[in-house]
């Protein structure tokens, strides 16, 4: 795009796009699998593909299916129920999938992904590769959270973010999130009937998050996941659409840039790759407070973080370990990977780096955080 703010006509130009649909769309509010709405939103897909378009799918539903099969009305809150859920669920929502694919001579593939996958930096290499593979082997790939083994720990929360995680690690050049809601409005528009379509915005813009609502009885995530995977996605230079997917047609119209729904930009030029994975990791073992001449310097001059620039310390972490850093109001600066574990770090706070090795008996490295191991949010 020339290095120019996309909008509407990235969605046109786009060639590589991850799409994702919500559980309320898939399970018709919990009456199980809808399999009409399905087959539609494959027949669109399947044109998509046959323009040119490499197409991944991220498909929430396995445990509102597993719930409807089981016979359960409302989603348990144990977490092994959760799983067992997911685990009868599954099996149904790839079937339906494989089956409507399967009409256009289209093969589909299964990958179910835990943060924890996305976390270590081989392994998200690994998934990286396995999906490459699969785009160029024509290959319909349908992620899912893996919730038949996701903990508290290691889940993504919603499937936004995990759709917006995918679009980073295939650095697709758009994210197409499908919801019951026309789009982001100004206000709830269920409670409010002056409420705006707010047709296009930054994904960075902060007052986005204010006006984001709270999740409905099946899903997880509301529209404020939305803009957290907006925020994520424009990370590799990805627009980000939300739009209902009960409008007729909404994936090809979206596609021939139809102002339809929510369109939120990247404000900035996309990371480096190591850059990106680092931004993604949504586990974070401690905090770091900075002082304002160690915000000034990440934020102008992207250099390293050195210890002389820290306050305190939270948490608990190990070198290696990634951290967040703070400015003294609590405003996020920065993620990295820390160099020192808790205890030597609370050693040498607010010291000069050539003091380090006095302070502990000897020195892993200069700085708290290489510029490296760094990204500036």
């Amino acid at each position: 795009m020339n290095g120019q703010i996309p909008g509407r006509d990235a969605l046109i130009q786009a060639r590589r796009v991850v799409v994702k649909i919500g559980s309320a769309l898939l399970t018709n509010d919990g009456r199980g699998l809808d399999s009409q709405a399905i087959g539609q939103w494959v027949d669109q897909l399947a044109t998509l593909k046959s323009r040119g378009v490499e197409v991944v799918l991220v498909s929430s539903g396995a445990v509102a299916e597993g719930m409807a099969r089981l016979g359960w009305p409302v989603r348990p809150t144990e977490l092994h129920e959760l799983q067992a859920a997911a685990a009868v669920g599954q099996t149904g929502l790839v079937q339906c999938y494989e089956d409507h694919f399967a009409r256009y001579g289209l093969r589909t593939a299964q990958i179910l992904l835990t943060h924890d996958d996305l976390s270590n930096r081989k392994r998200y290499l690994n998934a990286r590769s396995a999906l490459r593979t699969l785009i160029d082997m024509d290959v319909v790939a349908i992620v899912n959270e893996n919730d038949t083994v996701v903990t508290d720990e290691i889940r993504f929360g919603d499937n936004d973010t995990l759709g917006a995680l995918v679009a980073n690690l295939l650095e697709a050049d758009a994210l197409i999130i499908l919801t019951d809601q026309e789009g982001l409005f100004d206000a709830d528009p269920r409670s409010n009937p002056n409420a705006t379509l707010i047709s296009e915005g930054d994904a960075d813009d902060p007052h986005l998050a204010a006006v984001a609502g709270g999740g409905g009885k099946l899903g997880r995530g509301g529209m404020a996941t939305k803009i957290r995977a907006a925020r994520l996605a424009a990370r590799s230079g990805a627009v980000t659409a939300i739009a209902s997917g009960r409008q007729p047609d909404v994936l090809t119209r979206l596609a021939e840039g139809e102002r339809l729904g929510t369109l939120l930009r990247p404000e900035h030029a996309p990371l480096a790759a190591r850059k990106r994975w680092l931004a993604g990791q949504l586990q974070v073992r401690g905090t770091l407070v900075l002082d304002a001449g160690a915000v000034n310097v990440l934020r102008q001059h992207g250099s390293s973080l050195l210890p002389v620039g820290v306050k305190r310390l939270e948490g608990s972490f190990k070198r290696g370990d990634m951290v967040l850093c703070v400015d003294e109001q609590g405003e996020h600066v920065a993620k990295g990977l820390i160099n020192y574990g808790i205890d030597d770090a609370q050693q040498i706070l607010g010291v000069a780096s050539q003091h380090i090795e006095a302070r502990l008996g000897y020195i892993e490295a200069p700085e708290l955080i290489h510029r490296d191991n760094l990204v500036v949010l």
